[in-house]
């Protein structure tokens, strides 16, 4: 045997080792995600209360203030959860996903192709890769025989880290957008020294690279545990449908002439030069379902179906943005912010920026919110260390996308269509966090 073959056997045994390791660790005591950001709340009112000296009420009135400011984008995910269910269970789809297994065959080949497409659909559009991936490998999970179901989930939700260096990026895009709340003072950067200068597009392609390989490893290294607990889907009703009531609710026509309208009014804004957004993402999917259910009680069977996953977006957003609330008006994220800025240089501002933008993550998991508090306190330290503000602004934008593979607040989508919990797939994650952090950084502190 060349020695060759015993270092790459030496490395695979290390590699399975550290994730096996994580794995069991995070299965262990990796607590539900309300728990967590129920801890994360006590810690961080305490935190204010400690050490910047916030009255009590004051934190209670930020929490509740907080509470309520994501309802809307809450029932955003409940939707985009839903509507994409409801695709990924018509007929077309099953047959779609059929030949892509029937490519796929080996679990090595579902791993890489859930991970290309899931990175492929994140770097479009942020809200079309949080649903595609995860139905893509749950139908895969079905048809592959030995593959591990909880690394197909968590290898279809590492595709997210690219978001905010995709299309869809909050952060670049609102920099390139007239009248955005920095203008003043760093002018409009447009996205070809963002999304598509030599940095961006070098990072996209070495993660689109470094990913499916590192979750092809940890298959290779990895317990397979097998998708045993689905439930079939619910089949259309046998029920006597003479009733003039029920022959409508089976019937074709309402459910073609609805999703005919939706499709044209899609494509009529389209026309009249709309962007894609995640209303936009969500409607389409509505209209799509129900044409390719062709009736509205097999449409109305899938949604009950689909509903039941919800309960963790329904109950988790409002304690998240209750912490958001807590970070933002007591302070507290700009003093985090300002602490790194303050052993910044020029040459290591980027790196820095990337690190405080993960670490605050954790706490505000929101590009846009995290962006109007940290955003002013990195601009103006790239101003007045001379750094390349397109260059801070990018490591910002994936640092907030890095700490994703740890905040299960992203995940709750996936993680409610695959049916598992956020301990099945942090283990794997884990692993892709400290392999994309090491690209990353060394990609800043190169450039």
């Amino acid at each position: 045997m060349s020695n060759n073959t015993i270092n790459a056997s030496e490395n695979n045994r290390f590699f399975g080792g550290v994730t096996n390791g994580l794995t069991r660790i995070f299965d262990r005591y990796l607590p539900d995600p309300l728990v967590i950001v129920i801890v994360l709340t006590i810690m961080i009112m305490l935190a204010c209360v400690s050490f910047r000296g916030d009255a009590p009420a004051d934190i209670l009135g930020y929490w509740m203030d907080g509470f309520w400011s994501l309802h809307g984008f809450a029932m955003q995910m409940v939707l985009i959860l839903v509507a994409g269910f409801v695709v990924a269970t018509t007929p077309m789809f099953k047959s779609l996903t059929l030949r892509i297994a029937s490519s796929a065959r080996t679990p090595g080949r579902a791993v890489i192709i859930v991970t290309v497409v899931s990175l492929l659909a994140s770097w479009l559009n942020w809200g079309i890769g949080l649903v595609v991936g995860a139905v893509l490998a749950k139908e895969l999970a079905k048809r592959v025989p030995f593959v591990d179901y909880r690394l197909l989930i968590a290898s279809a939700y590492s595709g997210f880290l690219v978001w905010h260096a995709g299309l869809s990026g909050s952060i670049p895009l609102s920099l390139a957008t007239p009248g955005h709340f920095l203008e003043g003072s760093v002018g409009l950067i447009p996205t070809s020294e963002t999304l598509f200068s030599p940095l961006n597009i070098g990072l996209v392609v070495a993660i689109f690279v470094a990913l499916p390989l590192t979750n092809y490893l940890m298959m290779k290294n990895s317990k397979t545990v097998s998708f045993t607990d689905f439930k079939d889907e619910p089949k259309p009703s046998n029920d006597d449908v003479s009733r003039p009531a029920e022959r409508l609710e089976h019937s074709i026509w309402p459910a073609l002439l609805i999703s005919s309208a939706g499709i044209a009014a899609v494509v009529l804004y389209v026309v009249k030069g709309g962007g894609l957004n995640l209303n936009v993402i969500i409607f389409s999917l509505i209209f799509v379902g129900i044409g390719l259910h062709k009736n509205l009680s097999q449409f109305l069977a899938q949604i009950n179906e689909a509903v039941k996953g919800a309960s963790g977006i329904i109950i988790q957003f409002p304690f998240y943005a209750g912490l958001m609330g807590i970070m933002s008006q007591s302070g507290l994220a700009g003093d985090l912010a300002q602490m790194f800025v303050n052993i910044s240089t020029a040459d290591t501002l980027p790196v820095w920026s990337f690190l405080s933008a993960g670490v605050i993550n954790m706490f505000v998991p929101s590009g846009g919110g995290q962006w109007a508090v940290q955003g002013p306190i990195v601009m103006e330290a790239a101003q007045a260390l001379n750094a390349d503000i397109s260059t801070v602004a990018m490591a910002f934008a994936w640092g907030d996308s890095w700490t994703n593979m740890l905040q299960p607040f992203w995940a709750l989508p996936a993680l409610a269509i695959a049916g598992l919990k956020a301990r099945d797939i942090m283990g794997f994650c884990a692993v892709v966090l400290a392999v994309s952090g090491i690209i990353i950084s060394l990609a800043l502190l190169l450039f």
